[in-house]
């Protein structure tokens, strides 16, 4: 039995945990919330160590500071385009491990003890879905296989059959606890986790990440009933919890159903475009045109996306926007919910370059103003506010409630090339009368038109 005072260091650590998850909910308190989830989590880890007196502790050790350092220098090297992808990777391996920790637990489950034996079944199942899937769309985002939708002839049947043998194998287990077992169902698991992640692309890869993460908070729930440890337990279904509700927050962003997100392209649907550029006439100026329409503009609302992240043009971005206040421009920023590759990703990328949190307005506060804006300048944004999502129903966005850019008096979009956005279709906005586009890369551009800003 855990002393008394373990047990209330480790339920201090979960209050961390709640009042972190908590404080993430406002770009104002995130980091705060960062530091003191990281600080319940640390607290945990020492109680563990004083309160278990682990055997093994030099190799435990070892293995803690391999990980720390990867972790460390890993977080800090990762550039905020690829950020998505360090979450998948995190994510996979909080389900691997907690796959792993239930198939060494399970030598220690005795017959007749069923609810042991299920929640071990269904931790290393899932625990291996989500380790896989996780790696998986690591793979599609970091573009080192394709990020359209992969299907093939019979992935149906084996899908399911995948599952059907998962459950299968997972009564065998609870009825008859054996490690080579576990190790069969831990590698249908993988199979499995392989098959779910395949046939998604484009946009709906972000949202894979958040239901696969939500896959890893139970593991770890069913992981600390396993191990009798209740800050898993907490901390699970936490995580849990939370990846369910953003999951189907983001669902809802893109006018979809989960299901339809995760097997859409098995039912011979797509969540991608053609892909290919458009060879149309577009109406395009250099930095002095656009510098014109923003300088002598009373209202102006910024609409940023993944490309002002790959171009790491924030900075100046904030710049250019200081330079037009200066002016006497209202000046905001859009953000959509599934701007970027994640959920907050523009969030955080402008609370990187010190953006004001009170000029960060949400799709459904802002989007009746874009009627009263003079301008509506897109930064390397594109499928956010693509009106095919209102007016085509056979596009693979219809029916996501996008930013209404549309609607303003002039649009300007910065874009390096035609190329579609990360849904592969084209964006009839940007063939408008009233859009002038200014090609280049997004940082070079916001660099000239400052410049040309400040000149007018």
């Amino acid at each position: 039995m855990i002393a008394t005072w373990a047990q209330i260091g480790y339920l201090i650590s979960a209050v961390c945990f709640i009042v972190a998850l908590k404080a993430l909910s406002s770009p104002r308190s995130a980091r705060t919330g960062n530091l003191l989830g990281a600080a319940g989590a640390v607290l945990a880890v020492v109680i563990t160590f004083v309160a278990y007196k682990p055997d093994h502790l030099v190799p435990i050790l070892i293995a803690l500071l391999i990980g720390t350092v990867a972790g460390v220098v890993g977080s800090r090297r990762v550039q905020m385009t690829h950020m998505p992808q360090l979450v998948a990777l995190f994510n996979g391996v909080g389900g691997g491990a907690a796959a792993l920790v239930a198939l060494i637990e399970l030598g220690e489950v005795r017959d007749g003890q069923t609810i042991a034996a299920i929640a071990t079944a269904f931790t290393i199942l899932v625990g291996a879905i989500s380790f896989s899937g996780s790696v998986v769309t690591f793979a599609k985002l970091q573009e080192l296989m394709t990020t359209r939708p992969v299907t093939f002839p019979g992935l149906p049947v084996l899908f399911v059959a995948g599952l059907l043998g998962g459950i299968a194998l997972s009564a065998w287990l609870v009825s008859d606890p054996r490690v080579w077992v576990g190790v069969l169902l831990c590698l249908v698991g993988l199979a499995v986790g392989v098959m779910l992640v395949l046939p998604v692309g484009g946009a709906d890869v972000p949202i894979v990440i958040s239901l696969l993460n939500a896959f890893t908070g139970l593991t770890v729930a069913a992981g600390g009933y396993v191990l009798g440890n209740s800050l898993l337990l907490i901390a699970g279904t936490l995580v849990g919890a939370a990846g369910t509700l953003l999951t189907k927050l983001m669902a809802d962003a893109m006018g979809r159903s989960v299901f339809n997100i995760l097997f859409g392209a098995v039912r011979g649907g797509s969540t991608l475009g053609a892909g290919t550029a458009s060879e149309r006439p577009v109406i395009s100026g250099g930095a002095e045109d656009v510098a014109i329409l923003l300088g002598y503009a009373q209202r102006v609302i910024i609409v940023p996306g993944y490309g002002l992240a790959v171009a790491q043009a924030q900075h100046t971005l904030r710049d250019l926007v200081e330079e037009l206040q200066a002016r006497g421009v209202k000046v905001d920023y859009a953000i959509h919910p599934v701007a970027g590759r994640m959920p907050g990703h523009m969030n955080v990328l402008l609370a990187e370059a010190q953006v004001p949190y009170d000029q960060l307005r949400e799709m459904d506060d802002i989007n009746g103003d874009f009627k009263s804006t003079d301008v509506a300048l897109v930064v390397g944004a594109n499928d956010v506010v693509n009106p095919a999502a209102r007016n085509s129903p056979s596009a693979p966005i219809y029916g996501m409630p996008i930013l209404n850019a549309d609607e303003a008096q002039r649009v300007i979009f910065l874009k390096r090339s035609m190329r579609p956005g990360f849904a592969g279709i084209e964006n009839e906005l940007l063939y408008d009368p009233r859009t002038t586009l200014l090609f280049g890369d997004a940082r070079d551009s916001l660099t000239k038109l400052l410049a040309a800003v400040k000149n007018v």
